[in-house]
């Protein structure tokens, strides 16, 4: 929803005369084949941004691993071959840096996915999304297909899944907070709030997705992400949602559920060395809008 935010902003002049196509799961199961090729045969698309997965949180992660590799492979596989056989001439598809290493130097970089096993937590959908790396490689080699990949931290913005335990951190946590000025109670943060994350706010990701459409040529990957002095503990995190939000009761972390990996600060130098001068959403900003955005459509919000 941010990538048509942006695309449909009429001070967007870059994209201007273009058409544009934004399908969700329902519009098609991208796991079958045969749903895949049909939407292919239907839209005839020049362009494919592929932003669709089977994605959770650090619970449902560490729950249903087979499922995130059997799905997200499938969805992988079948759109890759469609952008093959139907001639499209640029597919950037989406990784995330929980596909690095678990055991690994700091700041992470592009060249370090394959490096060693990810982090036990999500396993099946690490690998499954660092196949789409290697799969761009080799449908460049031997069929000079025009395959890359962005790499963004962790995406939080309006219109995501706040559901209260499939989520990913933000989302949940401000659900979570919700709940507990509507009710009077305790926000509980699963974890001791001590890990680090970096945060990039969807509208960002956007922007800079349309940029490597437009602009980036390479099939090796590029990192999406705010500058590492930007990266926030949980702790603070789940503070600055309570202030968002005007939360005035107590917030408390319950360490003795699982904290995941403790951080994954990624480089965004590739990414400042193309594009020096893109200016970030500051995360109080971002959570401000998406806190007020979640609050006004709680009613018909995913969750």
């Amino acid at each position: 929803m941010a990538l048509k935010e942006v695309v449909e902003d009429p001070a967007n002049t870059d994209n201007a005369g273009q058409s544009w196509v934004f399908l969700r799961s329902s519009d098609g199961d991208l796991r079958d084949a045969a749903a895949t090729r049909a939407i292919f045969e239907k839209y005839q698309p020049d362009y494919v941004i592929h932003l669709a997965a089977f994605v959770g949180g650090l619970f449902r992660n560490m729950k249903y691993k087979v499922e995130f590799w059997k799905h997200n492979v499938a969805m992988n596989e079948n759109v890759m071959t469609c952008c093959h056989e139907f001639k499209v001439k640029k597919l950037i598809s989406c990784l995330s840096t929980c596909i690095f290493p678990d055991r690994t130097t700091y700041p992470i970089d592009e060249t370090m996915i394959h490096n060693g096993p990810p982090h036990f937590s999500n396993e099946g959908y690490a690998y499954a999304k660092r196949m789409i790396d290697v799969l761009n490689r080799c449908y460049a080699e031997e069929y000079g297909c025009n395959f890359t990949s962005v790499i963004p931290t962790n995406i939080f913005g309006k219109f995501d899944n706040f559901h209260l335990e499939d989520s990913h951190v933000i989302p949940g946590l401000i659900h979570k907070c919700y709940l507990a000025k509507v009710n009077g109670t305790p926000l509980v943060v699963s974890g001791s709030g001590k890990p680090l994350r970096q945060f990039i706010y969807a509208k960002d990701l956007a922007k800079l997705t349309l940029w490597v459409l437009g602009h980036y040529e390479s099939v090796d990957p590029i990192i999406l992400s705010v500058d590492e002095e930007d990266e926030v503990s949980i702790g603070e995190l789940a503070q600055m949602i309570v202030d968002a939000m005007q939360f005035t009761g107590e917030l408390v972390f319950d360490a003795s559920r699982a904290d995941g990996q403790y951080k994954k600060t990624a480089s965004n130098n590739k990414l400042r060395s193309l594009l020096p001068d893109f200016q970030f959403t500051s995360i109080r900003e971002g959570l401000k809008e998406t806190v007020e955005w979640f609050v006004a459509n709680y009613d018909s919000a995913r969750k």
